[in-house]
Formats: structure tokens, sequence, C-alpha cells
């Protein structure tokens, strides 16, 4: 049986003009993580932006001062988000669970992973391995234009036959280190900052049997300078200011000839996310825009990394107190 949320569920939604919406929704979709609905007033010509959210009540305040700067600074950019009002409401987990039953379909990924609802029949294809989540568990489903560009790599960058690692930085429900571990990366260690996602992430590997990944709490710019281990795959699905100020520490895990997969970037922010990186040898092999939202593969040359060293928990940040 799917664990309860902690907080209860709300819609958050944003009033605003057709002008605004495209910025309105991209601001909405970065301080939440979800794509977002629009809908359009006919007779009046009001345009509604929402999105689900699952806040401490804390969290929900700070979500909607976040909102409230955001839609201010957007009159900077000569866009005006008339008449800006924001709303946010609790939803009736009878009225969300058949919402997601509608929008929630099992998505394959390159015929390699099927991530699938819990309630989907839907078979996987011989030699291809599963992942279900619950929606009453998180919202990390892989429906997010990032979330699958970084299954899409997770699944590409597999070489069957050989040991590799991962770390997911920015794990949310767990879904790219559940789905790395059935697809055989080991050892497969991964963090978020929000404790709630670590125990969401928790929850869904139990859903699936899967006792092998490392969950923590934790913070992508105090990861450990000199990591005891570093991995072949980096996945850091993570807003672009922390993929900037931590671009040295993700640096740092990533083994000799490994691949870091950033995601989570506005397509207006990429350059500045990839320039950043250059700086330490890193170079765009792969990208991919998708509505608002770029996301890409970076390699570099050797970085001198010596043989891995034995599996250890000083490779995840040290927890957020």
């Amino acid at each position: 049986m799917a664990r309860p949320m902690k907080h209860p569920l709300r819609r958050i939604a944003i009033t605003t003009n057709a002008g605004a919406e495209d910025a309105v929704a991209a601001l909405l979709e970065r301080q939440t993580g979800q794509t977002p609905g629009i809908h359009l007033d006919l007779r009046s010509g009001s345009v509604t932006v929402s999105a689900f959210v699952s806040p401490s009540p804390r969290a929900a305040m700070v979500l909607r001062k976040a909102l409230r700067d955001g839609l201010a600074a957007l009159r900077g950019f000569d866009i005006d988000p008339s008449p800006a009002g924001i709303s946010l409401r609790v939803v009736p987990p009878k009225d969300w669970s058949e919402s997601w039953k509608r929008h929630f379909r099992p998505i394959d990924v390159d015929g390699k992973l099927l991530v699938r609802p819990t309630w989907s029949r839907r078979r996987p294809k011989r030699g291809q391995v599963l992942v279900e989540l619950d929606p009453g568990l998180s919202f990390g489903t892989g429906q997010h234009a990032t979330t699958r560009f970084c299954l899409g790599q997770v699944a590409a960058l597999r070489r069957a036959g050989t040991r590799q690692t991962l770390l997911d930085a920015g794990t949310g429900s767990g879904i790219l280190a559940l789905a790395a571990a059935r697809l055989g990366y080991d050892p497969v260690e991964a963090f978020d900052y929000d404790p709630d996602c670590v125990r969401i992430a928790r929850a869904n590997a139990k859903l699936n049997g899967i006792g092998t990944v490392r969950f923590a709490e934790g913070d992508a710019t105090r990861l450990p300078s000199r990591p005891a281990v570093r991995h072949d795959v980096v996945c850091a699905n993570l807003m672009h200011d922390v993929l900037v100020a931590a671009k040295s520490r993700l640096t740092a895990h990533v083994a000799r000839g490994g691949t870091l997969v950033a995601a989570g970037i506005l397509a207006t922010q990429f350059d500045d996310v990839a320039a950043a990186y250059r700086t330490l040898g890193w170079e765009v092999v792969e990208a991919r825009t998708e509505g608002e939202w770029r996301s890409g593969a970076f390699r570099r040359a050797a970085d001198g990394a010596g043989s891995r060293k034995k599996h250890s928990a000083r490779t995840l940040p040290q927890k957020v107190g």
C-alpha cells in the first residue's frame, strides 16, 4: 500500500494574461518542477497557469514569496503578468488520484526501460527492465522533459557486461537512481536537499523491491571535494544556479572518461551553465530542448583520476542540518 503524503496536496494557480502566459508558465515550472497546465477563460480573456505541489506550511510560504518575486522580476523584462494573482488550495485526495490516472501513462525509454504507474497493466518487453511508481508518493514520474532526458541518458550510457557506478544529485522521487539500479549500475548513490524527497525515494525503492540504492539527505554545493569514489555517470537534475555553484564539486565526483548529465535548466540559461563547466574542461556532447527546458550530457578529457577506491559513505554530501 502506498504511504500517504506527509503534507496535503495543493493546487497552486497564477492568474495572468495571454501575453505573459509563457513566461509565467516557465516561472511556475522552475519553482515547482512540474509541467504547468494552462487554462484560457474565453469570456474574460484571463489565463490561469497551475501546477500541483505538496509543500510543508513553511515551504508553501517560501514558494508563494518566490513566485511573487518572480512575477515582479518579469516586469524588468517588459513582461506584464497582471493581474498576477496567486492562489494555493488543498486538493481532495480522490481528485488528485483520478487526475493522475488520466495523465500518468507508462514511459518506454528506448526499449530498455519501462516506467509505469502501479495501476497500469502494461507489461515490459523482453529484456526491458521495469520501474513502478505510485504518484501518491511523489511527483517525479518521468513526465517532465528534464527527467525524460536523464532517463534516456542513463539507459544509453549503460554498457552491458561492465561495472558502472552512478550518482543521482537531486533525486526527487528516486526515479533515476531506481532506473539505474534496474539497468545494472552498481553501486548507485542518490541524495536530495529535501528530507521529504529522501523519504519518498526510499518508499519508491521499497515499492520496487530495490534495496541496493543508498539515499541520503544533502546539498550538491557541499559534496566532498575529494571523494573516496568517482562515478561513471553523475546525473544532476538541478536548477541552473545550483549547477553553477556546485560545478567543481560535481566535477570531482565524475570518474575519468565519465559523463555528467545536467538538466533542470531553462533554455535561456543553458549557455551560461555550459560556459561555467567549460572552464573546467567540459564540453557538451549531446543536448536537447523541449519546451522551455534544455538538458545536456557533458564529457571532458581524462582528469587524471586514479583507479577507484573502495566504496565509501564519504561520497555523499554531509547531512544538511
